[in-house]
C-alpha cells in the first residue's frame, strides 16, 4: 500500500464527510416528532385575543386544546409573562403560534420545555438581542407605520385610516371597523424591547408570509422566515390573514401540530 497516496485521499474524504455533516446539522428539521395536544395562540399589537376567533374553532374541530392569550401589550416582559402563565397551565407538549408582534413574545417565551414548535403568522422574528426597528429599516417602510399615533397617556394606537386600509385592508368594512373598535393600545416600552432568547434557533418553526401586508414588509417576513429555516407558506392576504384567510392559517397550524412540512 502506498501511504503517500492513500493518506491524502483519506483525509480529503474525512474532510468532505465533516463538511457534509456540518451542513446537515445546520439544516432545521421540518418535523416535530413530539405529539402536540395543546395550541397556544398569541396576538399582536393593536389587537387582543379575539383576533383568533375564526381560527380557534377550526383547530378545536380537530381535537386540539386551544388557548388564546390576552397580552397586555404594555411591555415585552409583561407579554412574555402572560404567555408563560398560560404555558404553565398546559398539560403536555404545546405548539406556540403568534401573529405580528406576538412573534417577539414567542421567540422569548418559546424556550419553555413544553413548547414543541413555533408558528409565525406575518410575525416578527428577531434574533436574540437584535434591534428590530433597525432590522425593519433594511426594507422599504410598511405604510401602516405612518399611521401610528401617540397619545398623552404614552400609549400608541393606529389611526382609523391606517387600521382600516393598511392593517386590516382585506376585511369587509363592517368587520374591519368592528376590529378597530377593540384596538388595544401599545406601551412605548415595546418600541425599545429586545428579546434575550431566539427560541426559533432550537425549535421547529413554521411561517406564513402575508403577500399583501402593509404593516410588515412581506420581503422582511420572507427574510425572517428564511433566516430561521422555517417551513414557509405564502398567503395572499393583508397583515390580518388570521381573520381574512382563517382556513389557510389554520391549515399551517395543523400541519405544524402534526409535525409536517408546510405545503
Amino acid at each position: 500500500m502506498n501511504l503517500h497516496r492513500t493518506l491524502p485521499a483519506t483525509l480529503a474524504a474525512l474532510a468532505a464527510l465533516t463538511l457534509a455533516s456540518g451542513a446537515m446539522a445546520q439544516t432545521p428539521s421540518p418535523a416535530n416528532t413530539v405529539p402536540v395536544k395543546n395550541i397556544v395562540l398569541v396576538h399582536g399589537l393593536y389587537a387582543d385575543g379575539s383576533s383568533w376567533e375564526k381560527v380557534i374553532p377550526l383547530l378545536q374541530a380537530k381535537g386540539y386544546h386551544v388557548t388564546s392569550v390576552q397580552n397586555p401589550t404594555t411591555s415585552l416582559d409583561a407579554d412574555v409573562d402572560a404567555v408563560k402563565r398560560t404555558l404553565a397551565l398546559q398539560d403536555g407538549p404545546t405548539l406556540l403560534v403568534a401573529h405580528s408582534y406576538g412573534g417577539m413574545v414567542i421567540s422569548q417565551a418559546g424556550d419553555d420545555p413544553k413548547v414543541a414548535g413555533l408558528v409565525y403568522i406575518a410575525a416578527r422574528a428577531p434574533d436574540a438581542g437584535e434591534d428590530y426597528p433597525a432590522l425593519t429599516r433594511r426594507f422599504p417602510a410598511a405604510p401602516a407605520s405612518a399611521g401610528l399615533q401617540w397619545g398623552a397617556d404614552g400609549y400608541g394606537r393606529l389611526s382609523e385610516q391606517a387600521f382600516l386600509h393598511d392593517f386590516a385592508g382585506d376585511l369587509p368594512e363592517t368587520q374591519s371597523r368592528a376590529y378597530y373598535a377593540v384596538q388595544q393600545p401599545m406601551g412605548k416600552a415595546i418600541t425599545m424591547a429586545k428579546t434575550t432568547v431566539a427560541a426559533w434557533r432550537d425549535k421547529p418553526t413554521w411561517y406564513a408570509v402575508s403577500t399583501e401586508d402593509r404593516t410588515i414588509n412581506p420581503d422582511l417576513e420572507r427574510f425572517m422566515a428564511k433566516r430561521m429555516g422555517a417551513q414557509t407558506v405564502e398567503i395572499p392576504a393583508s397583515h390580518v390573514s388570521l381573520l381574512s384567510r382563517p382556513q389557510d392559517v389554520a391549515s399551517l397550524i395543523l400541519q405544524a401540530a402534526a409535525g409536517k412540512s408546510a405545503g
